[in-house]
């Protein structure tokens, strides 16, 4: 599984027509082969900026799949004008869980 992660930078005026379209851009992303799940939250501190989390089967299934299809075409459309400055995009993979003698807070 890998989680794609993505701190979205909203203009200010723009947060309830983001919120409005980001409401339609989901059902596109999914729609997706290897789209597994995704959370939209809002930061508390800046209420301009969101942070997005995508679970895929694979990372192929995003970079491939959604980023070069139609369907990502009109998540564009819909979403890519509330950026500033456009947001940077990071996968990751998880790993085995720490075993509890590893734990920071058994420490």
């Amino acid at each position: 599984m890998i989680l794609e992660v993505a701190v979205l930078d909203v203009i200010p005026d723009h947060v309830d027509r983001f919120e409005a379209d980001f409401k339609k851009a989901q059902d596109k992303i999914s729609s997706m082969k290897g789209y597994r799940s995704h959370r939209l939250s809002r930061c508390v501190e800046v209420p301009c900026r969101y942070l997005l989390l995508v679970e895929w089967d694979t990372m192929e299934d995003h970079v491939e799949g959604f980023r070069k299809s139609a369907v990502y075409q009109e998540w564009k459309a819909l979403l890519h004008h509330h950026y500033d400055p456009f947001p940077d995009v990071e996968h990751y993979e998880g790993i085995a869980p720490l075993s509890s003698s590893e734990s920071p807070a058994s420490s």
